[in-house]
């Protein structure tokens, strides 16, 4: 990963108190574990920003070494990385998405 990619996935994930790298929009995504992320994130009522993977394949490519972590969807709060559709399913499932939002801050969506 280019100095620049990393910049720009910094500056992306510094910018917004909850975003999600995916495949696809949250009106058209484009794999089932992106669609299963939208939707946590949707039953959460945060306000949350995307960015999509599959229009920047430096930004695909570069995502996974940002994080180390081999698979896409990603979702980060507060500039920390949570983690993948599974682990954003078993925290949602525990109450522990819902209280890291809570405890975060993270406002709702208007």
């Amino acid at each position: 990963m280019t100095d620049a990619v990393h910049q720009r996935i910094a500056e992306i994930v510094g910018a917004n108190d909850v975003v999600l790298f995916m495949k696809g929009t949250p009106l058209f995504p484009q794999c089932g574990f992106s669609s299963r992320a939208i939707a946590i994130l949707e039953h959460l009522g945060v306000a949350y920003d995307t960015v999509d993977v599959l229009q920047d394949q430096a930004v695909r490519q570069g995502i996974k070494a940002f994080s180390d972590w081999p698979t896409i969807p990603q979702l980060y709060v507060k500039g920390e990385f949570v983690g993948g559709s599974d682990i954003m399913m078993e925290m949602y499932e525990a109450g522990e998405l819902h209280q890291l939002m809570t405890d975060q801050g993270v406002a709702a969506a208007s």
